[in-house]
């Protein structure tokens, strides 16, 4: 199986990104966990995303706040596919974040979840992966049929108490 990259600009971003590690151990998903950034370790994240494919990843996840341009730089380098996870800060509640994740060049996409996604960034990852994993598409089914099935228990609950 491919492995992901999480990737964040700054160990700040862990409490976030720890949300997308947690949600691929779920799902049985190697993750490989590093913090570079795009304008302090410019020639590290290059080196990394550069040999991403070679190095056994299927995708990559990227994790920033503020006007942080993470995810970009890693497409930018590599071919795989690059899920961004705007990082909410206090300086314009993640708005900055998010612009600069969402509005990449053409030729240059960068999947990107909401301000502090990092669930769905994780999900995206598996659903890429799963394309050519029966087992992890079987896993994710099973995980939309539970789903399902929860909010159906509830809708019956609140049906049974609130209609006569």
């Amino acid at each position: 199986m491919k492995k992901v990259a999480v990737i964040m600009g700054s160990d700040s971003d862990l409490p976030v990104v720890e949300k997308a590690i947690t949600t691929l151990k779920e799902y049985g998903v190697p993750a490989e966990v590093h913090v570079f950034s795009a304008h302090r370790t410019p020639e590290q994240a290059r080196e990394f995303a550069l040999n991403a494919r070679k190095n056994g990843f299927g995708a990559i996840i990227c994790a920033a706040g503020k006007a942080a341009h993470l995810a970009g730089a890693f497409a930018a380098n590599t071919t795989l596919p690059v899920i961004g996870i705007p990082v909410k800060s206090s300086t314009l509640d993640g708005l900055d974040a998010l612009l600069s994740t969402v509005q990449m060049p053409a030729g240059i996409p960068v999947a990107t979840v909401a301000i502090d996604g990092a669930v769905n960034a994780a999900l995206l990852a598996v659903q890429i992966l799963s394309v050519s994993d029966e087992a992890l598409a079987d896993r994710l089914q099973q995980a939309r049929t539970a789903a399902t099935e929860a909010v159906l228990k509830k809708d019956a609950a609140v049906a049974d108490k609130y209609n006569s």
